[in-house]
């Protein structure tokens, strides 16, 4: 049987599955992860809880992200992504609308315990599972460009939320707006999102082929590749975990814990709140120059770049004081915003070139674990710090020698046989 061949349509319809991915990043990392920070001082102030309290929301929430990871990639494989992302934006809007009316701080943990599962839902596995399939020859770009979402959620959403809704509405009131934008992914993501080509009679990068070929096609395995079972197996798939789960441990340790301290050393909220947008703008530009790399030099190279960037930004902001010039300030944002845009294009294409795709999802899913694992354990175990020591400097100081551990064992990964 050959195929048949005919003219492309006009706009690849895969363009459109990836700004879909692109939205489901910038919803979960600007309504998420990305400015938890922003209402730690405003609770704090309203119900007296000390920081490491409400960073146990945050270790919640990074849990339950993960764990639920390698569900969901496991219902993508069996499923489809469409019903995933709906139903996760429907879970992560109404944990936004339980924080607006939170008294205790069960309830705030309650809260975003279903903010947690929702995440999971329109995030990482399910975006980075259907750029893979309508990807190929440019993956690593395609990767790139959908987790600029990530950078880009929080160079929104961090002047938004720090600077306009907290400081005019409340945090409450800021807490309903994030509801709507994960709302608004919903019918998006219905209408939008399919998995695979083969679902439109397409294939990878545009090329439309004949029916009968697109039904047989549809009836093959995804691609060749390894079961959960056999990357279990592997020594790369656990140095992968290991270090995507040093990367969130240092690099979320950090995030979450820098607005505030850099108030505790004279910065005002309004200038931390742009710090962060720095740093998001920096993620959104490292996330496609490290998407760009994977392209052109083997991921675990442009990974260990990101380390380093990571490490030299960390280094950077132990320095910064109220004194400091404010070119130092963003400086070390614009290091630490370059250097976080490269786990996710990297861990992407680092699975995909090590496992395939037969169990991409899951296999994502599992890894995303191990990295959801870090985000819970590195900003609770900062808080915690500081409010047992009253500094962020040892801190800091451990965060630095875990990049340092991270590096040799990216270096030593190789490709299953």
């Amino acid at each position: 049987m050959t195929m048949s061949i005919s003219k492309r349509p006009r706009v690849f319809y895969g363009y459109w599955v990836l700004l879909v991915a692109f939205l489901s990043i910038f919803i979960s990392a600007g309504c998420g992860v990305g400015i938890f920070s922003l209402f730690v001082n405003s609770l704090q102030a309203e119900f007296g809880w000390g920081r490491g309290e409400i960073m146990v929301a945050f270790t919640i929430f990074s849990l339950l992200t993960g764990l639920a990871a390698p569900f969901v990639g496991g219902l993508i494989d069996r499923y489809g992504v469409r019903r995933i992302i709906s139903l996760g934006a429907f879970l992560l809007g109404l944990g936004f609308i339980s924080l607006n009316f939170i008294q205790s701080l069960w309830h705030f943990y309650g809260a975003y315990t279903i903010v947690g599962i929702g995440t999971a839902g329109i995030g990482q596995v399910s975006a980075s599972t259907i750029v893979s399939y309508w990807f190929k020859k440019r993956l690593g770009t395609a990767l790139g460009i959908m987790s600029t979402g990530m950078g880009a959620g929080v160079l929104v959403m961090a002047p938004l939320i720090g600077s306009y809704f907290i400081p005019n509405w409340g945090w409450r009131a800021s807490y309903l707006t994030l509801a709507i934008f994960a709302w608004v992914l919903i019918p998006l993501a219905l209408l939008v999102a399919r998995t695979k080509p083969a679902d439109m009679g397409l294939c990878p990068d545009g090329i439309t082929v004949s029916g009968d070929i697109i039904e047989a096609k549809s009836s093959y395995p995804a691609s060749t590749g390894f079961s959960l079972k056999i990357a279990l197996g592997t020594s790369a798939f656990w140095l992968i975990g290991i270090i995507f789960f040093i990367n969130s441990f240092a690099s979320l340790g950090i995030f979450q814990n820098q607005v505030p301290h850099l108030q505790d050393i004279g910065f005002s909220l309004s200038a931390a709140s742009i710090a962060l947008t720095v740093i998001g703008l920096g993620s959104a530009i490292g996330k496609f120059v490290f998407g760009w790399l994977c392209d052109r030099i083997q991921a675990k190279y442009a990974c260990a770049i990101s380390f380093v960037l990571l490490e030299v930004a960390t280094i950077i902001l132990m320095c910064v004081r109220s004194t400091s010039p404010i070119a130092i300030l963003w400086l070390y944002a614009t290091l630490q915003g370059l250097g976080n845009g490269g786990w996710l294009p990297t861990m992407s294409m680092l699975i995909n070139i090590n496992f395939g795709l037969t169990s991409y999802g899951t296999i994502f899913g599992v890894i995303i674990l191990f990295h959801s694992i870090g985000c819970a354990i590195g900003p609770f175990l900062a808080g915690y710090m500081y409010d047992t020591m009253n500094t962020y400097y040892w801190t800091f100081v451990m965060f630095l020698a875990s990049y340092a551990v991270a590096i040799p064992l990216v270096l030593a990964i190789r490709r299953p046989k």
